[in-house]
């Protein structure tokens, strides 16, 4: 037996393992002093994906792809609810508890579709609109984007930055992409839309 198939043999004897996510903020409200540590990007290579990516993602293809969506929006909701207490957190730092008021978690509620997560600010005043990309995995996980948030990216290109949250559920850690974000990262169409002829 190969250490893939004994992790997908205990996964299916303890399901409710894979719906945990150890070390993050509950839900029940937004930590004001919640850190994040943000450094650079990783540098551009050829580096391939690690095998052990290959394995975890043959192993995940076995289960529930409802389940994993659920758990990626939860994910997701965590990332930006620690951005969002990680922003008032910095405003009230640089003694600007006036825009710390005003920071607005965009996705929570407004929904989606504004093309951000969250609306900031700079200490200056300066707008900050500020789309989270939250995963447990390394650096270097992919992630997916919006049609439309490429398209705010684009539009807004001064206010609009990614944070990517990664090892979210062990000790997060964080960097900013800017845009263009192609000169970042290699974007691959990964759905299409069919219309009738």
């Amino acid at each position: 037996m190969t250490l893939v198939d004994a992790v997908a043999r205990w996964l299916v004897w303890n399901p409710a393992w894979l719906g945990r996510m150890p070390g993050s903020p509950p839900a029940n409200g937004l930590h004001e002093a919640s850190q994040i540590w943000i450094g650079p990007p990783p540098t551009l290579s050829n580096q391939h994906t690690p095998q052990e990516l290959e394995q975890m993602l043959h192993v995940a293809k076995k289960f529930d792809v409802a389940g994993r969506d659920e758990r990626n929006r939860a994910l997701g909701r965590a990332g930006e609810e620690r951005v969002v207490a990680y922003e008032r957190s910095a405003l009230k730092v640089a003694g600007r508890d006036d825009l710390a008021r005003k920071v607005r978690w965009v996705s929570e509620e407004d929904g989606d579709g504004a093309g951000y997560d969250i609306a900031s600010f700079t200490p200056h005043g300066e707008e900050r609109l500020i789309e989270v990309k939250t995963t447990n995995g390394w650096e270097r996980t992919p992630f997916y984007l919006s049609r439309n948030e490429l398209a705010v990216a684009e539009e807004r290109r001064s206010e609009w930055f990614l944070l990517r949250i990664w090892n979210f559920s062990r000790e997060p850690k964080a960097f900013e992409l800017r845009p263009p974000l192609d000169a970042h990262v290699s974007l691959t169409a990964t759905a299409f839309q069919a219309s009738f002829r």
